[in-house]
């Protein structure tokens, strides 16, 4: 259960940077009316492999997660992926190259993390009580 749930948060975490990078060039595309640009993006988008691997990738996470949830503590599940999956954004990223805004940026998500792992915590010793 708990290597299913970290599971997600590598796909849901590593996968943001590199469908940030997939999605380059995404702006560019440019046609007539409203659906027809809609319809170009989506192309755009689907034919890019750059993007479509990462993007099926953190989907294969979401499925893993909502099976997973049939066992698993919601109170648990959710802030363990999230916080698990911001950490593994924030590793990818800078594997990467992405800038996430210094020093500041990486110490408020830090201390997110914290915040929610005490939380978790809490939660976790509530329940054996």
């Amino acid at each position: 259960e708990a290597a299913a749930l970290v599971l997600v948060a590598v796909l849901w975490g590593s996968t943001g940077p590199f469908l940030r990078t997939g999605a380059a060039g995404l702006e560019e595309v440019r046609c007539q009316g409203r659906l027809q640009q809609l319809l170009a993006e989506i192309r755009f988008l689907g034919l890019n492999y750059k993007y479509m691997v990462p993007f099926l990738l953190n989907q294969g996470g979401s499925l893993l997660f909502y099976l997973s949830l049939a066992s698993a503590d919601l109170s648990l599940a959710v802030p363990l992926c999230n916080s698990l999956a911001l950490i593994f954004t924030l590793v990818t990223g800078r594997i990467l190259g992405e800038d996430f805004g210094g020093k500041r940026a990486v110490a408020g998500m830090l201390l997110t993390v914290l915040g929610v792992t005490l939380c978790v915590a809490g939660v976790n010793e509530t329940q054996r009580e």
